[in-house]
């Protein structure tokens, strides 16, 4: 059998045959199933949420009631609530219909690369396992920082974030029609000591009735990334609009200028209640790409 099949367990089980390996697991010891249509992401049909509830998708999702902080430059007053210490929980969102953690199905079955071997990498940019294929687009660096609200926002280390996104084509691998092969553009990191961690992937396309945007979720370790069961925070992320207005302008994202013409952050069903919190800091350009940088706290 594909040594791929064996998932994450079997991953963190080889790993502590090697030092490296071994000094890694003993800090992360110590720190159904409704179908969905297999359509674009930006479809309006019912379709079941990461919490497994029919008849929402990701373009008209719910928002969390939760709060958030970050490092945008927005001057959006967001509605958000105070955490014990100066720190401000991260909202939580909905994970929308595409998530692939194990809460739900496709036209094929439940979809879960978490128990996937593989699935933990930093360049999310190419399929993985059994899979081929490699996303194209502006490239795009994400820089996570997990932080602590029950300890003032200080350094939460040994976190991991199972992060995803829709390709330039406004498709989610995995579900979307044409793509439901692949499985780019998902990825599982752990954070250093300090909390930060890193993709590397492509600036993702607007679709039809969602601002841009980026789904993750937060794990106490990777160890429990395994399972979505585990995970302490599901939320979403956003660009600034002249970040968005310059990579739609290069060759490939021509649907998205037409789609994001059509939306803004008032009218986006989880970013009108204020995405300050939620927008990440930008820079770069289009020719050497982008790098976006957020901080994300979480009640741990």
């Amino acid at each position: 059998m594909d040594h791929h099949d064996h998932g994450l367990a079997h991953d963190l089980q080889a790993m502590l045959h090697t030092a490296a390996g071994r000094r890694q697991s003993l800090r992360w010891l110590f720190a159904g199933a409704a179908a969905l249509p297999l359509l674009g992401c930006g479809g309006s049909s019912g379709s079941t949420d990461s919490t497994g509830t029919t008849g929402s998708t990701d373009s008209t999702g719910t928002t969390g009631s939760g709060t958030g902080t970050g490092t945008g430059t927005s001057t959006d007053n967001s509605t958000s609530t105070s955490a014990s210490g100066s720190c401000t929980v991260i909202p939580e969102e909905t994970g929308g219909p595409y998530p692939a953690d194990g809460t739900n199905s496709n036209g094929g079955g439940v979809v879960n690369v978490l128990s996937q071997s593989g699935v933990v990498r930093s360049d999310i940019r190419a399929s993985f396992g059994a899979a081929s294929g490699t996303a194209a687009g502006v490239p795009l660096t994400i820089k996570l920082r997990i932080v602590n609200a029950n300890n003032a926002c200080t350094a939460a280390g040994n976190f991991a974030v199972y992060l995803w996104h829709c390709d330039r084509d406004g498709n989610y691998s995995l579900y979307s029609s044409g793509v439901t092969n692949q499985n780019y553009l998902r990825g599982v990191q752990e954070a250093d000591g300090n909390g930060d961690l890193t993709f590397t992937t492509i600036f993702p396309g607007c679709y039809a009735g969602r601002m841009p945007h980026v789904h993750f979720e937060v794990y106490p370790t990777l160890a429990k990334a395994a399972s979505a069961a585990n995970r302490i925070k599901t939320s979403q992320f956003t660009f600034p609009l002249a970040t968005c207005n310059e990579v739609y302008a290069t060759s490939g994202y021509s649907a998205s200028v037409r789609n994001l013409a059509q939306m803004s952050f008032a009218t986006d069903n989880v970013f009108s209640d204020g995405h300050a919190l939620q927008l990440a800091t930008m820079t770069g350009n289009p020719s050497d790409g982008y790098v976006a940088t957020l901080t994300v706290a979480v009640v741990a």
